[in-house]
């Protein structure tokens, strides 16, 4: 489909959202190594699980602002209080069980730096620091041994399907479609 720049695109990149179309061009299947990226995009992902993509991307930035700019060490500390006042913040996804989530998965992303030197270094190995080239997925069997493991970590909403979902996201694997002006080969 062409869009207005008369560029093809991945049919999911909403053509009327400019910030949609800027993610699908500048993020979305970019490899990342930064370890705070790496948390904010596992949180954002969290909150996506029932729900769609643009939806949490059009919240973005007031999640940016409810967590602390996903500061990993703020967020792991979060109290009884401070989820209280997220779960009352109408600008962002108000689900309890998320919110908890994120606190957990933020004390456990910890965990894994401290045990790996950083989650980068945790996250790509399962690949041998390679970018899987693949389309048309929802799961497989490398988001499966990631959920799993970080599930037995004590990690939630963190199932195959939003872990491969996360992986796209930051560029372990490769999704743009054939016909997208991204899309590549190995």
């Amino acid at each position: 489909m062409k869009y207005q720049d008369g560029k093809d695109r991945c049919c999911w990149a909403n053509p009327k959202n400019q910030l949609y179309i800027d993610y699908h061009d500048k993020e979305w299947g970019v490899p990342v190594y930064d370890d705070h990226k790496l948390f904010e995009m596992l949180i954002l992902e969290s909150f996506q699980a029932g729900l769609s993509w643009e939806c949490v991307l059009n919240k973005r930035e007031a999640f940016r602002e409810a967590f602390d700019g996903f500061d990993v060490y703020k967020i792991s500390a979060y109290d009884e209080n401070k989820q209280a006042q997220l779960k009352e913040n109408e600008k962002i996804i108000r689900n309890q069980r998320k919110i908890l989530a994120a606190v957990t998965n933020a004390q456990i992303f910890l965990k894994i730096q401290e045990e790996y030197g950083s989650f980068s270094n945790y996250l790509w190995q399962f690949t041998e620091n390679e970018v899987i080239y693949e389309t048309g997925k929802t799961s497989s069997e490398l988001s499966d041994k990631i959920s799993k493991d970080l599930k037995k970590r004590g990690m939630k909403f963190v199932g195959t399907t939003i872990i491969y979902s996360y992986l796209q996201a930051v560029g372990v694997i490769y999704s743009h479609e054939k016909g997208c002006f991204l899309w590549k080969k190995k």
